[in-house]
């Protein structure tokens, strides 16, 4: 098969491609909703089970990912097209890459909302807001900026338009450029803030509760909720990896770059856990209060802990870092779309795509405050677009991926792709990309979807 070239330019090397997959991986997935999450389910034996889907569903999936994306070349809907008809399938695999790029939209659509609180808390932080505050405080300043829906437009518009200017700079100049600054800054915050954790914290606990071994915590449901995480924390199923894999050069080897992106994002995830519980326990708060852990519970710990202020500071310009890298690899799906079918320049395509999401944000925004009372299927409009993006496009599009690269495009094309002389690798990423990858995503699709739960089966 002649080789094609991207029509956006190439990583400029195997380092770039990694923080740039890293970047897009290690998000709010990682710093804000793990942690709470291994804090409702049990810790330790959540955290152990976790990594191996990691491992066992994630990877297969990643991989599978960044090797149609190099195949295709071109922008996740074109690619699904051109490669499905190289195997002799039908055309119509494009609309996978139809449901990643609107999967994408809608959730940097809330996302980039939910990064610009992270963004008002650095302020908050800077001015001492929450110094000393108790939690019912801490909480009403919280519920302030929730219920002040110009301020958080703001912070939201603020934060879509540093990702816009980014995107628009193109593959080098913008998205590299971006990731070789953001993504070792990041690394960097969590460890001072890890440090700070050991120093000031209750670390031995936090030791504890994220790897003592009770598979007693460990329920059905739990295990589910794992699974779960460990699909969404990878970024796959959205477009975002294929699009990064349509720019990595020939003769990188994805089984090895895709291996080092899951190490980073789960060693992440581990370290968000180690800098939030040590302050969590050492203040004798709840390590399970669920999403206002981040935004209502750390608050209340840095503002009574020594240096807490400059440490919250950090915190949640760490937490705004992670959200922008992510965004990055959100839109820029889309973006490649609109450039390659509309012929537009990459500023103009960035531009519109990323006004386009900004304005779908607001239906977030007014979700905490003026349409608050209002529900569609018994769900605010916020809640609704992040149960279609994330419980069901997201799954949905990981399964069809996965399925595409193992039973879809021949062996011989998928070797191509991979490394030939690795043998045995090659065929435990084929065994679990047909067979288990696929079986344990339709199993979270189900459990998101309520299926099993109306079974009794969790």
């Amino acid at each position: 098969m002649a080789r094609r070239t991207s029509l956006h330019g190439f990583w400029s090397s195997r380092w770039a491609f990694i923080l740039a997959v890293s970047g897009s991986a290690v998000g709010l997935g990682n710093i804000w909703k793990f942690p709470y999450m291994a804090g409702q389910n049990g810790g330790g034996a959540f955290v152990l089970f976790y990594i191996l889907c990691v491992f066992l569903v994630g990877l297969p999936i990643m991989v599978a990912e960044v090797l149609i994306g190099r195949r295709g070349r071109r922008n996740p809907v074109a690619t699904m097209r051109i490669v499905g008809e190289e195997e002799g399938s039908h055309p119509q695999w494009g609309l996978v890459g139809v449901m990643g790029i609107v999967a994408g939209f809608l959730i940097l659509s809330f996302y980039s909302v939910i990064a610009g609180w992270s963004l008002a808390y650095v302020g908050y932080s800077l001015r001492g807001l929450y110094a000393g505050g108790d939690p019912a405080t801490v909480g009403r300043i919280f519920d302030d900026l929730l219920g002040d829906w110009r301020l958080v437009a703001f912070w939201h518009t603020l934060f879509m338009g540093s990702t816009i200017f980014v995107v628009a700079r193109g593959v080098e100049r913008g998205l590299e450029t971006a990731v070789r600054f953001m993504v070792p800054a990041l690394v960097l915050l969590m460890l001072l803030l890890l440090g700070y954790g050991i120093v000031y914290g209750d670390f031995p606990a936090a030791l504890r509760f994220m790897f003592s071994r009770d598979f007693s915590a460990l329920t059905p449901e739990s295990m589910l909720v794992a699974m779960g995480q460990a699909f969404f924390t990878l970024s796959i199923g959205m477009g975002a990896i294929m699009a990064y894999g349509a720019y990595l050069p020939e003769g990188t080897s994805i089984g090895s770059t895709s291996f080092a992106v899951v190490i980073a994002d789960t060693l992440i995830a581990m370290l968000a856990g180690l800098v939030i519980f040590p302050i969590v326990f050492a203040n004798n708060l709840d390590p399970a209060a669920g999403p206002g852990l981040i935004f209502e519970t750390l608050p209340v710990a840095f503002g009574q802990m020594k240096f807490g202020l400059v440490s919250g500071t950090l915190f949640f310009v760490l937490l705004a870092f992670a959200g922008w890298t992510s965004a990055i690899g959100l839109i820029e799906p889309a973006v490649a779309w609109s450039v390659e079918t509309r012929g537009q320049r990459r500023s103009t395509a960035a531009i519109v795509i990323g006004c386009s999401i900004w304005a779908i944000g607001f239906l977030t925004i007014l979700s905490f405050n003026k349409l608050a009372d209002f529900r569609i299927l018994g769900g605010t409009l916020y809640e609704n677009i992040d149960h279609l993006s994330s419980n069901i496009l997201l799954p949905l599009g990981g399964l069809l991926i996965t399925i595409f690269a193992g039973w879809v495009m021949c062996k011989n094309s998928t070797a191509e792709e991979l490394d030939p002389a690795a043998g045995l690798a090659y065929r435990i990423w084929r065994f679990l990309a047909r067979w288990v990858a696929p079986a344990a995503v339709l199993v979270v699709l189900l459990h998101a979807a309520g299926v099993l739960g109306r079974l009794g089966l969790v």
